[in-house]
């Protein structure tokens, strides 16, 4: 053998090292996932499949782990009347029945086949236009259809993001208005990176003839719509649809991910959620991504993606941070997080005092004389389940932010209205402070509270039917307040 033909130990060495560098760059490169396309019309589709569509909060299974197919989309579109708040109802004009409609969960490079059917109890013509289609009209030009009839029209969905969708039958504003808007999701090819929780969420405003809470079957007032006069600001569809039994649930330690759009038709949503700050945004639903968000703006006719990690149990309240919304519209959803408290995120209340400065005496509502002059006119005595309705929709207007939900209260800050001693112990003095607010300590249950309560205007009707409903509730004393009570305490 010739002697030269055998590697030295160097030589030997540095081949091993070549190898191995090989293989590590060969490791991290598929560690890339490369496109498969250069196009994304140009995607292949593989069989055929039936798109499971959900009603919110619900959201359909990621696409990951499938590749891109000819997806088969039926919606029925429904004209029903429903609840709006507790008493009072609305002719909704609906996708699949509820508002938002079913949540379309796709992924880039799928071919839609969508069956579009018009109940034929409906009144009135309706289509869609999927702001996700490349084409006129969004597929509004292809999917008119009259009522007892259906329409069927394709698609290729080319860009991933979050988009809504909304019935652009003329006049589009009372369609949208009405209710017909949803959202469909085009994940990416390797699709959205997976979390514990997602949910639908979507913002609405509603214009009725009534002004809120005004009880009865209201009807849609197209001058407010133009003024952009909201009566009602909501999530999913109604006052209340993700509070108390129907709150959206978390754990602590994982991570939610909210789809959220703004139906509109006019107003810009605020989107935020009170103890939180999230950790991911994208923004208008596309691929742009920023982080560390308190706010975030949603248009109308527009969408984002927020996620973030629940660190402490408790309630989290979602809003538009426009904030009168919130607590005087509807605009109001909660999550409910259960688990171990993190002390190291969030300690609680370390040490508390009294503090009265000048002006810490009882705010009051604006009000007018004529306002006056209104709420003490008399009004016919409501039966018993009449004010619970009424009186549970104004707690939620006017008094579930600081009281809580069941009444809970807020530690050292908000007495509890649930199992209230000193609720229970007096009706005139409850009837008193609902009339003209409170101000100074009191002790409740056993516990201090020092803060002050606003005077909210309310009129004999209201006071009596809210305060029915607090004491019909959460194992209180069962009293039943009629406006006469109310008004013998008028000053």
């Amino acid at each position: 053998m010739n002697q030269s033909s055998v590697p030295t130990p160097s030589k030997l060495l540095k081949g091993i090292l070549l190898s191995f560098l090989v293989i590590v760059t060969l490791a991290c490169n598929s560690d890339k996932k490369e496109k498969s396309y250069s196009d994304p019309a140009d995607i292949k589709v593989g069989m055929e499949m039936n798109a499971k569509l959900t009603a919110p909060p619900h959201v359909p299974t990621p696409t990951a782990r499938r590749s891109a197919k000819r997806l088969i989309v039926d919606m029925e579109i429904l004209e029903e009347v429903g609840t709006m708040t507790d008493g009072v109802e609305y002719v909704y004009w609906t996708f699949d029945g509820t508002v938002p409609g079913s949540f379309i969960r796709t992924k880039i490079g799928d071919e839609i086949e969508f069956h579009l059917k018009n109940h034929p109890d409906n009144k009135l013509p309706h289509n869609i236009d999927l702001h996700a289609v490349n084409g006129p009209g969004g597929g509004a030009v292809s999917s008119f259809v009259a009522p007892g009839h259906e329409t069927v029209f394709s698609f290729k969905v080319l860009n991933p993001g979050l988009y809504v969708y909304h019935c652009a039958t003329a006049p589009v504003g009372m369609h949208i208005a009405n209710g017909m808007y949803g959202l469909i999701l085009v994940e990416p090819e390797e699709g959205l990176e997976p979390v514990d929780r997602e949910y639908y969420v979507m913002q609405g405003d509603f214009y009725t003839k009534g002004d809120f809470g005004e009880p009865g079957l209201q009807a849609f007032d197209m001058k407010k719509a133009i003024e952009e006069d909201a009566d009602y600001v909501v999530f999913n569809g109604k006052v209340g649809a993700m509070t108390g039994d129907n709150a959206l649930t978390a754990k602590v330690g994982e991570t939610v991910r909210l789809f959220v759009g703004n139906g509109g038709p006019n107003l810009v949503s605020s989107f935020h959620v009170i103890g939180e700050i999230f950790d991911k945004v994208h923004m208008e639903g596309g691929s742009l991504i920023n982080e560390n968000v308190q706010t975030t703006l949603i248009p109308a006719g527009g969408a984002a993606i927020v996620e973030f990690k629940i660190d402490a149990p408790g309630e989290y309240i979602l809003v538009d941070h426009s904030i009168f919304r919130a607590f005087n519209k509807g605009a109001l959803a909660q999550i409910n997080a259960t688990g171990d408290e993190n002390k190291n995120v969030y300690a609680g209340k370390i040490q508390e005092g009294i503090y009265l400065p000048e002006g810490g005496d009882i705010q009051e509502m604006p009000i007018s004389e004529e306002e006056q002059a209104e709420n003490a006119k008399p009004v016919a005595n409501l039966t018993f389940d009449e004010k619970m309705e009424r009186g549970k929709n104004l707690y939620g207007r006017s008094c579930l932010a600081c009281h809580q939900s069941a009444g809970q209260g807020i530690a050292s800050a908000f007495p509890p209205l649930a199992k209230s001693d000193y609720l229970n112990a007096d009706v005139d003095r409850a009837i008193e402070i609902a009339l003209y607010g409170k101000t100074g300590e009191i002790t409740v249950n056993g516990e201090k509270y020092n803060s002050v309560m606003p005077s909210q205007g309310l009129s004999d009707e209201e006071a009596a039917s809210v305060l029915t409903y607090i004491y019909n509730s959460w194992d209180n004393n069962k009293t039943e307040v009629t406006q006469e009570m109310v008004k013998a305490q008028r000053r």
